[in-house]
């Protein structure tokens, strides 16, 4: 059976994903900050009969990755699919955003994904494996007040592109699921102001969809990038 490990899968996109990926047959692979969402999804998830295995991991901790990562892979199940879905989202003026908070976004949206690649693409290396990060159309315009989201999601843009490249040769894929405004947990982030319509944005279930279509791609081809807008357009 395929397995897929996702990021942030306690809520929102994730958790939404978890539901849909167990729907359609696939093992589960689930890291999240909290054990006790993580612990209810499990369980939530028990009726498909699908095999879910699950680890609590602060991806803003560098320094929690790596062992978070070697734990969850040692309950035996192998991903052919990474889903770095995890990220946050930060409002207020560039250049008045103090160090540690701009730290703090680039460690979850861009450095914690080298670092989970770092420690899940070895393993799929010769079998084949495919690498999904979530990005925003954020990634390709410039939005006043969101310049460190923009920032942090071109650079993981630009990120899949050369590791597709380098791992090519390996078997391994690489590619980006690009959003609009999706109706998710983020809105409600103390660190998120906006007054944007949810009502117009895109359902959760919809962005889900979306990712395990690229997952079910042949391994004799990849979408590189597959941009999910609202049909209002940009917020």
């Amino acid at each position: 059976m395929p397995s897929v490990l996702i990021t942030g899968a306690s809520r929102g996109i994730g958790h939404a994903a978890a539901q849909t990926f167990a729907k359609a047959g696939w093992d589960l692979l689930l890291l999240s900050r909290s054990e006790a969402a993580l612990q209810s999804l499990a369980s939530e998830l028990s009726s498909t009969g699908r095999r879910v295995v699950y680890q609590a991991c602060d991806l803003t901790d560098p320094a929690a990755i790596a062992p978070a990562v070697e734990r969850l892979l040692g309950h035996g199940l192998r991903p052919s699919v990474l889903i770095n879905n995890a990220g946050a989202a930060y409002t207020g003026d560039l250049l008045a955003m103090d160090l540690e908070r701009w730290q703090w976004l680039m460690q979850l949206n861009l450095t914690s994904v080298f670092q989970l690649c770092a420690a899940v693409v070895p393993s799929m290396r010769g079998a084949g494996g495919l690498v999904i990060n979530v990005s925003s159309h954020a990634a390709r315009n410039a939005f006043p007040g969101w310049g460190a989201y923009c920032t942090s999601k071109a650079a993981l843009a630009s990120f899949t592109r050369c590791l597709a490249e380098e791992e090519r040769s390996q078997g391994i894929r690489a590619c980006t699921l690009t959003l609009g405004a999706v109706d998710s947990s983020l809105w409600d982030s103390p660190t998120v102001s906006s007054s944007f319509d949810r009502r117009a944005m895109l359902p959760l279930e919809q962005a889900a969809e979306a990712l395990l279509h690229l997952a079910q791609q042949p391994a004799t081809q990849v979408i590189e990038d597959l941009t999910l807008m609202p049909a209002v357009g940009a917020f």
